[in-house]
């Protein structure tokens, strides 16, 4: 019998398959870290079929930080200037129901707010939703997929009538244009850009196009990059359309017969000709036309996006420019083609499937939209208008709402926004006047902890069981490997026993994820996102599964074994069509000027995830990545008088961070690049999102994350190494006071 177990990579929305195996074993010798401490082996899973047995360093690595500086039992304070102090589940729970009845009973359940992750397991996901949107009639259930994919998600509501992305891994190596627009996927989504990279090279009539102010990893192994202003991103998919017309290229059958919104969309474009699209995103004509060329003459274009399109007060307007160029092309719904978002999260994709934003419902439904929410209040037994018609609070209107004391009770759970939020002093400011916060993680100390009121220890990634969905769609079931460590418990039964202590033992009488699921999934049911066909069971018999999976012994169900979605040219609008919709470039929504004349543009390394909970208590990691630094041009640097590793300070309207410069042409005049990954306790003064501010996207609700204007100030003296803190040093200067 093998001892092998396999499950999921816990990090990015890629979905790599993992085998893990016990620290000890028969006739083998201990499995150890640098320190001695025994740890499970990873490997890549050869039959997983996303990643196909590959892994990078994070995958590997990662049962080194599992039983590091976790949080082992539930803390309490009553104010965030007393110590915490060691509680048992019960008093924790009871404190967590009770005051939540008395904020429900004297200002409404409007007052309480959840903000969740896409970490979270499906089965976390939706317990949460199920508990706030349909118990306590409350929309006010986020997620850290709003600072992510929310964007994605709303361009492809606009565009082709519901979320999900139609194309699959198989695509990246049956396209002949890869066009990857705002992502670095060679460093954020490392297996599927080495498997892109392999037909690449493979197929000399295969071209890479890559748009990205940064000469990133990925940009250096295309055949043409673009390296846009910041911000103009319309403007080059605008171009490409205006020469997509003006040269005939058009799938004129698709368009007539497909589409609605062709003509009002060929009145935006004309506006911009190659020289004004030249002028404003900063690159040559000739580039232009070559790109423009790349998309006409191929068969099969597969675009690709992350934050870069995302993370953006436009970011919808950007996500529905580039599916425009799919549909006007025909590139959807055949092999090796289509418009591709690259989930960032391992489990963002799956919070989406069960509604976990603050305008979804399960089964890819809206709150606004009549039938959905009935739909789903029979199905859960509560009365008709239990749903709240009227959006909830997105991850940035909690902290306004806590700013003006809307906000009453705020739930947080296995995400770290006092790092991740945009305007991060205001947040800050924010969560420290929260009349009750409870904060619920694997890890401890995180920078979120010191704004809680009660701490509750949470399983992690192998301590408990559950499914995740990637960005093909592809659901993988991770099963439980060992014990939680302490007291720690699973998030779902955590939000089941709230549940329960508030007098609903009968919506959340689940004694196993695989229950949650089975429930779940029974919402899919000839939805997009059909998972009817799929069980904990099957999925632990046969291995991962992609959707649309109807249940079999339906007849009339969707078609299983598909591949893509919109193979049949019909979408999910009222009348089946896919639309154009047209927008003008506006810009940035903080242009640099005279006083800030730099563009501040942020992102991920290769080692690093998100807010360094786990990777920052991983010794590989943090000697691959010891220190944060910002880059910038040495044209930039010689008129600033900086050299390699002088201390910057960068200065935004709203807050001021420092860091190392690193002088490099991989950056565009002009702009200044700086990783998210250093929060206080990582680093001194080197918050990225000290500086970033909140306007956001009208319609995903998504902070324009990936750009700021900022002013740059030499610092007198040459950066000293104290000046930051090593990596795992955070546990020697910070301990927050515990009394037991």
């Amino acid at each position: 019998m093998s001892d092998l177990i396999k499950t999921l990579c816990p990090y990015c929305g890629v979905g790599c398959g993992l085998e893990v195996s016990p620290p000890a074993q028969a006739n083998r010798e201990t499995n150890r870290d640098s320190k001695g401490n025994p740890v499970w082996k990873v490997r890549g899973d050869r039959a997983h079929p996303s990643s196909q047995g590959m892994v990078c360093v994070k995958g590997a690595t990662v049962t080194e930080s599992i039983s590091k500086d976790r949080l082992m039992y539930p803390m309490m304070r009553d104010s965030l200037d007393e110590p915490f102090r060691r509680a048992s589940w019960d008093e924790a729970l009871d404190a967590i129901a009770s005051r939540i009845k008395t904020v429900r009973d004297t200002s409404g359940a409007d007052a309480i707010c959840l903000y969740g992750s896409g970490q979270f397991l499906t089965e976390d996901y939706y317990l949460a939703q199920k508990l706030f949107k349909g118990i306590l009639g409350t929309n006010n259930f986020d997620t850290n997929s709003r600072l992510c994919m929310s964007s994605a998600t709303a361009g492809y509501y606009y565009s082709l009538g519901s979320d999900g992305p139609p194309c699959c891994y198989e695509d990246l190596e049956l396209t002949d244009c890869a066009f990857i627009i705002g992502s670095n996927t060679a460093e954020c989504h490392p297996i599927i850009f080495n498997r892109l990279r392999k037909h690449h090279k493979q197929n000399k009539n295969v071209k890479m196009i890559v748009v990205d102010p940064r000469r990133t990893t990925t940009a250096e192994a295309a055949d043409l990059h673009l390296a846009i202003r910041p911000g103009t991103d319309i403007d080059l998919l605008n171009g490409i359309a205006y020469l997509l017309l003006r040269w005939n290229r058009l799938n004129i059958e698709f368009v007539d017969e497909c589409t609605t919104g062709f003509p009002s969309y060929t009145e935006v474009i004309q506006h911009y000709p190659p020289e004004v699209v030249s002028e404003r995103c900063g690159i040559s004509i000739h580039d232009l036309i070559t790109a423009a060329k790349a998309w006409a003459e191929s068969k099969r274009v597969l675009s690709m996006w992350t934050m870069g399109l995302n993370q953006s007060s436009e970011g919808t307007a950007k996500v529905c420019s580039l599916i425009n160029l799919h549909l006007m092309t025909g590139q959807i719904g055949f092999p090796g083609s289509g418009p591709f978002s690259l989930t960032g999260q391992p489990n963002a994709m799956g919070g989406r499937e069960v509604g976990g934003l603050a305008h979804l419902l399960p089964g890819y439904r809206l709150v606004k939209n009549e039938q959905h929410r009935t739909e789903v209040e029979q199905f859960w037994g509560l009365e008709p208008g239990k749903i709240s018609p009227v959006p909830g609070r997105s991850a940035w209107e909690i902290i306004t709402g806590l700013e003006t004391g809307e906000v009453e009770f705020l739930w947080i759970a296995a995400t770290n926004p006092a790092v991740s939020m945009p305007d991060l002093e205001r947040t800050k400011a924010a969560l420290k006047i929260s009349p009750f916060t409870v904060y619920q993680d694997a890890y401890y100390p995180t920078e979120t902890a010191e704004f809680a009121h009660v701490l509750l220890p949470a399983a992690q990634w192998g301590e408990k069981t559950g499914t995740m969905t990637n960005s093909e769609r592809v659901v993988t079931l991770c099963p439980a490997f060992r014990p939680p460590v302490g007291q720690a418990r699973a998030d779902w039964e955590i939000f089941a026993e709230v549940g329960r202590r508030l007098g609903f033992a009968e919506q959340f009488a689940f004694t196993s994820s695989a229950k949650v699921y089975a429930e779940f999934v029974q919402l899919t049911r000839d939805r997009v996102c059909e998972q009817t066909g799929i069980s904990h069971a099957r999925l632990a018999a046969q291995g991962p599964i992609q959707w649309p999976e109807p249940d079999k012994k339906e007849p009339k169900s969707l078609p299983s074994t598909v591949k893509r979605l919109y193979t049949n040219f019909r979408f999910s609008t009222p009348d089946g069509r896919a639309r154009f919709v047209a927008h003008h470039s506006r810009g940035l929504a903080e242009p640099p000027d005279p006083d800030y004349p730099f563009v501040l543009t942020t992102g991920r390394l290769y080692g690093h995830w998100h807010t360094q909970t786990r990777t920052g208590r991983i010794e590989k990691i943090s000697q691959m990545h010891p220190n944060p630094f910002i880059e910038i041009h040495p044209r930039d640097a010689t008129k600033l008088g900086i050299q390699e590793n002088d201390l910057l300070e960068v200065r935004s309207r709203r807050g001021t961070s420092r860091f190392p410069a690193k002088v490099t042409k991989t950056i565009s005049p002009g702009t200044v690049f700086v990783p998210i990954h250093w929060g206080y306790l990582w680093a001194d003064k080197a918050e990225a999102n000290a500086l970033t501010h909140p306007v956001s996207c009208p319609q995903s609700l998504q902070p324009e994350l990936k750009a700021c204007a900022v002013q740059l100030v030499p610092v007198a003296t040459q950066m000293d190494s104290s000046e930051y803190l090593p990596s795992n040093a955070y546990s020697e200067t910070f301990s927050p006071p515990i009394s037991v």
